[in-house]
């Protein structure tokens, strides 16, 4: 295990610059099928699984415009309900969009992730999304429960 260790009577002082972490930022990005106004992000994490996130949104409406470590979102109007596959499957988190779209557009498709936890990360947030849905929304079934 690293370690860090600090010995003596000298005072610490200058900066340190902490990176942007892609888990913090993909649920705030896919936050952004909930509103109509623009969402600023600072110190957007250039991974390829925020890339990805972009490009799903984008897909789905949502205007994404990048400069460095900045990240402007707008879900305007939605133009798909649909995650596809050849995206999801490539991230796990893209699952992350699945609520939004519910509680935006009443529906939503999104394909299983990749990734070996992508099933039991799917169960996980259906079961509860169902039981959200079904304490207020009557109609509100998944495909087991038929």
């Amino acid at each position: 295990m690293d370690k860090l260790r600090i010995q003596g009577g000298h005072r610490l002082q200058g900066t340190l610059r902490v990176a942007g972490a892609k888990n913090a930022a993909l649920p705030i990005m896919a936050a952004a099928l909930l509103t109509h106004d623009e969402l600023h992000l600072d110190n957007v994490a250039r991974l390829a699984d925020t890339a990805t996130m972009g490009r799903l949104l984008a897909g789905m409406g949502v205007t994404v415009e990048r400069e460095g470590e900045r990240m402007q979102l707008r879900a305007k109007e939605l133009g798909s309900i649909e995650a596809p596959y050849e995206l999801v499957k490539t991230m796990r988190a893209s699952i992350l969009v699945l609520g939004p779209l519910l509680a935006r557009a009443g529906e939503a498709r999104v394909s299983l992730p990749g990734g070996r936890e992508g099933a039991r990360s799917v169960r996980a947030r259906w079961t509860s999304i169902s039981k959200d849905c079904r304490r207020s929304v009557p109609t509100c079934r998944s495909s087991r429960d038929t």
